[in-house]
């Protein structure tokens, strides 16, 4: 018999630890305008190399280059420049919320703007985004009321939910966004199984599932690619890879597929990298995979490439388990200011007006905190009756049924 070496678990490790210096030498950042642009219906196999690259609109002198670029007018650049800065001064005042104890949790979304803001204008009204709890862009971007928001954060009087879910977790079907999932991973699964409702019915409806990074290690991430795959489901299928999970590094999810788009290569589904905290490409690659989804050529993932600058939440202390400068060495910088400063360059925007534009929309943040927290709680005494708790959550039993019951002795 012959003897054998002792085995020994592998288990990654992230490169730098607290205290450390900040390296993101294995982000490999392709030259704005160097990645093609495919045309829609071209086969997954022909694009494999766009899973491990990262496409990109602007490069560091602010300009839109490349084949992606040319996608937006300059009003719809404002638009989504706006719209960016209106969720983060959203985020900033319901992070001082929270820590005023007005309400009990809370998420911010700093440094990923672009990602949902950008994505939510390259869809349809009627299409269905199933997110997670960082794509608050995509109702903020829909023009859904601030006001309608912080009443679900405060959970008040006013809340559209009436209580029944957690601060952030939002809902409106008018604006195609499914209620989130605090159970992670799930709402893959639910998109693809919504697209694929949709595609029977012969609607013109699309989907968009979300997850992050670290997600992608759950059952149902996998599960969803199988039958995306399968039956062609006309969905979008979103990895928001920002980096971190709650607290572990992207190399536990990751394992060695090498990137989190490669994931949809041994499914056949066209996958691409997208920088994301640059609007214009996000925007590109998004109206690229929604064409394909409505011209019934199925799936496509997207690996949105990020960095969450803050925490996970409130409720995490990032400096626990990675460097503090590390948010300011990220190679992609920010989105905000990557829009702006090419809005700059082509002469429609300015420094002073940006300033100016900064001021407006905090007083119209303000002034929609001010109306929620004029609304009184929910329940009286903060504790909702079994009847408050279950209204609404049943269906009313059809009256045959009940007469049916009533006979059998029920």
């Amino acid at each position: 018999m012959v003897d054998s070496a002792h085995l020994s678990l592998h288990v990654p490790e992230p490169a730098v630890r607290p205290g450390g210096q900040p390296d993101f030498s294995n982000v490999k950042i392709a030259k704005a305008g160097s990645v093609p642009r495919p045309e829609v219906d071209v086969a997954s196999e022909d694009i494999r190399d766009l899973a491990y690259s990262i496409i990109r609109v602007l490069n560091r002198d602010g300009e839109a280059v490349g084949p992606w670029a040319g996608s937006l007018t300059d009003e719809e650049l404002l638009t989504g420049l706006r719209n960016m800065m209106k969720l983060r001064a959203f985020d900033a005042r319901m992070l001082m919320a929270q820590r005023q104890g007005k309400t009990s949790f809370y998420m911010q979304h700093l440094g990923e703007e672009a990602v949902s803001c950008a994505f939510r204008k390259a869809l349809n009204k009627g299409d269905m985004n199933f997110p997670t709890y960082r794509q608050a862009g995509l109702l903020i971007a829909d023009d859904y009321p601030m006001v309608e928001m912080m009443n679900q954060i405060y959970s008040n009087e006013s809340d559209p939910l009436h209580g029944r879910q957690l601060p952030i977790m939002y809902s409106s079907k008018e604006h195609g966004f499914f209620t989130i999932s605090g159970n992670l991973a799930t709402q893959y699964v639910q998109a693809v199984g919504w697209a694929m409702a949709s595609a029977i019915k012969n609607d013109s409806r699309i989907a968009a599932a979300w997850i992050g990074d670290g997600s992608t290690a759950e059952s149902d991430f996998h599960s969803a690619l199988v039958f995306a795959s399968t039956y062609k489901a006309p969905v979008i299928l979103n990895i928001v890879n920002n980096q971190w999970a709650i607290s572990t590094f992207q190399g536990i999810a990751r394992g060695g597929s090498g990137t989190f788009a490669a994931r949809g290569l041994g499914f056949g589904i066209p996958a691409l990298r997208v920088d994301g905290n640059d609007y214009l490409a996000v925007h590109a690659v998004s109206r690229w995979a929604a064409e394909r989804a409505r011209r019934n050529l199925g799936p496509t993932l997207i690996e949105h490439v990020t960095y969450r600058v803050g925490a996970h939440s409130t409720s995490d202390d990032p400096s626990a388990y990675r460097p503090k400068t590390e948010s300011e060495a990220w190679p992609l910088g920010d989105p905000v200011l990557r829009l702006k400063k090419h809005l700059i360059v082509k002469g429609v925007w300015s420094e002073e007006r940006h300033v100016q534009a900064e001021a407006e929309i905090m007083d119209e943040v303000i002034e929609a905190q001010r109306q929620a927290e004029a609304h009184g709680t929910l329940h009286a005494g903060g504790r909702p009756s079994v009847r408050d708790i279950f209204e609404g959550v049943y269906a009313e039993m059809p009256a045959h049924i009940r007469r049916q019951r009533q006979k059998a002795g029920y």
